[in-house]
């Protein structure tokens, strides 16, 4: 029998060995036949197997049993600032739909495994191997009560999900801080559920990326300015966050902005590129110097619509301009925008009544996956033509004499959810092109993005609260 380098059945030991890692990577306890060759496996598997010294497994008991201490490890990226941040959400146990239903949050399978992390993280380098990654945070994690409390809600969302037969609906966006991501290979590792007979993708519990920055952040050291929306647990009690975020908006519905400012006793300028991000947080009770921390750990995305007197948004709702490069390395699984849709987006809508803008309503909403499907044939078809160098359809002079260049990139005719079309500051706002565009021969082009068609805002967003 092996003797281990800690006391297995107390927590204190195992924290205590693992901190030895810090400043380390695992070649320093691998044999060099491992170490030094192709073998398969990540991370997290050698540094059970080779410096904790233990088997990996998928027990639904935590790895160290006796301490009640899960291990997890996750991948850290660097900042221009020297900042880390996590590289991707934290994936935890396996969701298993069958026996889910019958849980309840506090003697689950995931709250048993999960109740206390020992997390290490370490610095994700390209260029390296699992075995040269240093490792630079390691500490024990449990979960303060609000964010457990909050937890609990995500945890009862899908589980009543899946007992109404939807797991093969699941999203991410369905939640706060605890995710259902999918786990497993492209369209294989389909599960069984109870009251359906559609089979759905295998999903793991998962740690949203923004609340593994949190993480990150608190064990660090490196905590940012924030203020809390809820700062009472018995609130939480009564009301989802979502209800409690939409109640503190209702008070103001109806109201000019001018108004609803003039009622929170604030100086705002009107003018600022980040005024309604202002205005949010002060109707939040949030400083003007602060993040919204319960935002910031759900990676919630907060978006301002201005609607005419028809409903419709004045604008379509743009995103990040996209590098070209990144779109022909991506597939739509591991894509930005797919990313960034499934996400939880917070929308405020205000109206135009004359000259005069009133709060109208506010509403939470994740796309569904019949419409990311259609955004999926969208971006398809945005990759096809950056592969296929034929960017640029026809150039044409208009009366003026202004010269425009007219794209095969999909527009609002060809996808009534999202289309493609430049977000630079002008056509000398340009991102490198993978592929030499065969009309213009050019090798840079103007920036485009995705957007949000207004009407889709208008029919599936709007129209539904």
């Amino acid at each position: 029998m092996i003797s281990l380098p800690y006391n297995p059945s107390s927590k204190d030991s195992i924290i205590s060995y693992a901190k030895k890692l810090i400043g380390k990577n695992l070649k320093e306890f691998c044999p060099k036949d491992i170490s030094n060759g192709k073998n398969k496996g990540g991370f997290g598997q050698f540094l059970e197997k080779y410096y904790f010294l233990y088997e990996p497994n998928s027990l639904e008991e935590p790895d160290f049993s006796l301490a009640k201490l899960e291990l997890k490890s996750s991948p850290l990226k660097e900042l221009k600032n020297l900042k880390f941040v996590s590289k991707e959400r934290l994936v935890l146990n396996i969701i298993n739909y069958m026996d889910i239903v019958n849980q309840d949050f506090e003697f689950s399978s995931f709250y048993k495994k999960n109740k206390n992390l020992l997390l290490v993280f370490y610095i994700h380098k390209v260029d390296e191997t699992v075995f040269d990654y240093k490792i630079k945070i390691v500490d024990e994690w449990n979960f303060p009560s609000l964010d457990l409390e909050l937890i609990k809600q995500d945890f009862l969302r899908i589980k009543e999900k899946i007992l109404n037969g939807k797991a093969h609906e699941l999203s991410e966006a369905d939640t706060l801080y605890l995710g259902a991501c999918t786990k497993g290979s492209k369209g294989g590792n389909k599960r069984e559920q109870p009251n359906s007979n559609i089979k759905a993708k295998q999903r793991a519990f998962s740690l949203k990326q923004g609340y593994v920055n949190h993480i990150i952040a608190s064990l660090s050291g490196n905590k940012e300015k924030y203020g809390k929306v809820i700062d009472n647990l018995e609130v939480l009690k009564k009301k989802t966050f979502e209800e409690v975020i939409l109640d503190k908006f209702k008070a103001y519905y109806g109201k000019t902005v001018s108004q609803i400012i003039n009622d929170l006793n604030i100086e705002l300028n009107s003018k600022a590129k980040n005024f309604y991000a202002n205005l949010t947080k002060a109707i939040l009770n949030i400083k003007q110097d602060c993040e919204i921390e319960e935002f910031k750990k759900a990676d919630i995305e907060v978006r301002t619509v201005r609607l005419k007197n028809n409903n419709l948004p004045k604008e379509d709702i743009s995103f990040k301009a996209f590098k070209y490069e990144d779109i022909m390395r991506q597939n739509w699984n591991s894509s930005e925008f797919k990313e960034i849709l499934e996400k939880k987006f917070l929308f405020i809508f205000f109206k135009y009544y004359g000259d005069e803008l009133k709060l109208e309503k506010v509403k939470f909403w994740n796309i569904s996956n019949d419409d990311l499907q259609i955004v999926r044939r969208m971006w398809i078809d945005t990759k096809k033509v950056i592969i296929s160098g034929n960017i640029v359809k026809e150039i044409k002079t208009d009366k003026n004499g202004k010269i425009k260049r007219y794209t095969n990139f999909p527009s609002k005719k060809d996808n009534y959810i999202s289309h493609v079309r430049p977000h630079g500051q002008n056509s000398q706002d340009v991102f490198a092109l993978p592929i030499e565009d065969k009309l213009t021969r050019e090798k840079f082009y103007t920036k485009h993005c995705f957007w949000l068609n207004a009407s889709y805002v208008k029919e599936k967003i709007f129209k539904d609260i």
